[in-house]
C-alpha cells in the first residue's frame, strides 16, 4: 500500500499544497487534479522519491521510502510528462535503457513486441512525432506489468484516439492483476470514473 502523509510541498517560495492525505491499496486507481502549476507533477516526483515533500511523508508498504530506496524503486514505474527518449536512439534503444537502468533484463524480442503493439516504428526517435514519441516511452508499461505500482504524469497527452484506448486497457489489466496506480490528466478519459480523485 501507498501512503501519502501531510504532505506539504514548496516551490519557489510558494506553498503548492499542504496536508495532503491518501492511502492507495492494491487494485485501486488515484486521479490527480488540479490546474497548471497547482502541484500535480511535483506531488508524482514526491511519490516516487525523486523529489522530498518540504513536510510529511510517504510509506510503501508501512516503510518510508526514503529508507526502502532502491527496494522501493524497483516496485515503480515512473513515466514524466515529458517522454524521456534520447533523440539520437531508437526507441528500441531507449526502452532497453530504461528497463536496464530499473534492473528489468528483456530480450530484444519482447522490446519489439511492445513497441509494435504501440505502433512505433524502430528509427532515430528524432524522427518521430510527440504522440510517437510518448507512445515509445509507454511501451516500458507492456514491459512493467510485474511491477505493482505505476505514476503515470499526463499519460494520455499527444495520443490518438486508438493509443489512448489501448493505454487505458493496460491501466486496467494492471488494476485487475492488483496493481496500482496514480496518474494526472488535463484531458477526460474513460478510466476517470473508475479513479479517485485528489484534488490539488
Amino acid at each position: 500500500m501507498l501512503e501519502a502523509t501531510e504532505l506539504e510541498c514548496e516551490r519557489g517560495g510558494r506553498t503548492l499544497f499542504r496536508g495532503l492525505c491518501f492511502a492507495l491499496a492494491p487494485g485501486e486507481l488515484l486521479r490527480i487534479g488540479g490546474a497548471n502549476g497547482s502541484g500535480k507533477t511535483s506531488l508524482l516526483r514526491i511519490l516516487c522519491g525523486l523529489l522530498t515533500p518540504t513536510g510529511g511523508g510517504v510509506r510503501w508498504k508501512g516503510a518510508p521510502i526514503a529508507e526502502l530506496r532502491e527496494d522501493y524503486s524497483r516496485q515503480l514505474v515512473y513515466l514524466g510528462h515529458a517522454p524521456a527518449v534520447k533523440d539520437d536512439l531508437s526507441p528500441g534503444e531507449n526502452l532497453d535503457i530504461a528497463c536496464r537502468l530499473v534492473g528489468v533484463q528483456t530480450h530484444k524480442e519482447a522490446l519489439t513486441w511492445a513497441l509494435n503493439a504501440f505502433a512505433v516504428p524502430e528509427v532515430p526517435v528524432r524522427k518521430l512525432s510527440q504522440g510517437q514519441r510518448r507512445r515509445a516511452a509507454l511501451a516500458r508499461l507492456l514491459l512493467s506489468e510485474s511491477v505493482p505500482l505505476w505514476l503515470l504524469d499526463e499519460p494520455f497527452a499527444a495520443l490518438d484516439a486508438a493509443a489512448a484506448s489501448y493505454t487505458e486497457e493496460l491501466i486496467g489489466r494492471h488494476l485487475g492483476a492488483g496493481g496500482s496506480v496514480v496518474y494526472t490528466t488535463h484531458q477526460p478519459a474513460g478510466i476517470d470514473t473508475r479513479a479517485r480523485l485528489v484534488q490539488l
